[in-house]
């Protein structure tokens, strides 16, 4: 079984890697970039036992505890 976990800033948490990134890419000639925010991206390979709702509980979790910081970042899971 296999999932995504995409983990992004929360709104209103200053984002400098992101700035920077629109800085440069005005820089280098991409002038309609107003904005950027940048986040992780996990793909998660699942033991298959059958249970998607216990699955999907754990995977949860692992993003809450491990993979962000729920203080500044959101998450959201995905089975593909």
């Amino acid at each position: 079984m296999k999932a995504t976990v995409r983990v992004t800033l929360k709104p209103g948490v200053l984002d400098p890697q992101g700035q920077t990134i629109q800085r440069a890419s005005a820089a280098i000639g991409f002038a309609r970039i107003a904005d950027v925010r940048q986040g992780k991206f996990f793909e998660v390979e699942l033991s298959d036992d059958g249970d998607v709702e216990a699955a999907r509980a754990e995977l949860e979790r692992f993003a809450r505890d491990v993979l962000s910081n729920p203080v500044i970042e959101d998450y959201r899971v995905e089975f593909m």
